[in-house]
C-alpha cells in the first residue's frame, strides 16, 4: 500500500513541485496551504508523514508541530520540516519540538525523495524483533511501545528510536556521532543536531519517570543505558 504524505506549504509552486514528484514516485499525497487546515486534514485523513513549511501564514510551522507532538493521537507521526537555509534557529526549535528531520529550501526531488523514504523506513516496526526488559522498563520494537511499572508510555517516534538504539547496546556508551546517524540518519555532527539529541535525552529521562535514572550521560562521549541499577 502506498504511504500517504500530507504537504503542508503556503507557496504554491513550491507545493505543486513536490506534490508532482511524490506521486511521481508512487505516493498518495494531499496538500494544505495553512497550519489550520493542515491540523484538520491530518485528523481526517491520517497521513503516514507530513512535510511541513515553517513559514506558514497565521499559525507557523512549529506550532503545528507542537500541536502533533501534544496529542496522543499524532505524537509518533512522522514530520519533516522544510526550511530557508537562514532559518538555523526554527530548525533548531523544530527538532527540539520532535519533528523527524528537516529540508534546506531549495532543495532537489532526489534530496526529497531520500528524506521522506528514510523517515517512513525509520518509523516501521521492526519485524520478529525481541522485546527488552529492564527493571520497571520494557521495550517492545515489534509493536512500538514501552511501558513502565505496566504503564504505557507517549513517546515519539525520534524518542522511541533514541530509547531502543541505548537499549540495543546493552550497556555499552553511544556517541552523538552514533545516534546521530542510528536516530536521525545523519553522517556528520552538526551544532544543531549535537543539540537536539541532548534535548531529547532529557525529554526521555522525563517520560521514563522512576527508570529515568538509567539513561547515564559519560562526559564529552554520548550516553549509555544501564540495565543494571
Amino acid at each position: 500500500m502506498a504511504s500517504r504524505v500530507l504537504i503542508v506549504e503556503d507557496e504554491r509552486d513550491i507545493r505543486d513541485l513536490v506534490l508532482f514528484h511524490l506521486e511521481r514516485e508512487g505516493f498518495q499525497v494531499s496538500s494544505a496551504s495553512s497550519g489550520e487546515e493542515a491540523l484538520r486534514q491530518v485528523r481526517h485523513t491520517s497521513p503516514d508523514l507530513v512535510l511541513l513549511d515553517l513559514m506558514l501564514p497565521a499559525m507557523g510551522g512549529l506550532e503545528v508541530c507542537r500541536k502533533l507532538r501534544q496529542d496522543p493521537a499524532t505524537v509518533a507521526l512522522p514530520i519533516v520540516m522544510l526550511t530557508a537555509k537562514g532559518d538555523e534557529v526554527d530548525r533548531v526549535l523544530g527538532l527540539e519540538l520532535g519533528a523527524d528531520d528537516y529540508i534546506v529550501k531549495p532543495f532537489s526531488p532526489k534530496e526529497l525523495l531520500a528524506r521522506v523514504r528514510a523517515v517512513l523506513r525509520r518509523a516501521k516496526p521492526a519485524p520478529g524483533a525481541a522485546a527488552i526488559a529492564m527493571g520497571a522498563l520494557a521495550i517492545d520494537p515489534g509493536t512500538r511501545t514501552v511501558t513502565v511499572q505496566g504503564a504505557p508510555l507517549t513517546l515519539t517516534h525520534k524518542e522511541f528510536e533514541l530509547l531502543s538504539a541505548l537499549a540495543d547496546a546493552q550497556g555499552r556508551v553511544l556517541s552523538r556521532e552514533f545516534l546521530l546517524d542510528r536516530v536521525w540518519g545523519y553522517s556528520r555532527a552538526g551544532e544543531i543536531e549535537s543539540r537536539t539529541v541532548d534535548v531529547h535525552v532529557r525529554r526521555l529521562r522525563v517520560k521514563l519517570g522512576p527508570e529515568g535514572h538509567r539513561i547515564l550521560t559519560v562526559k564529552s562521549v554520548g550516553y549509555r543505558l544501564d540495565p543494571e541499577s
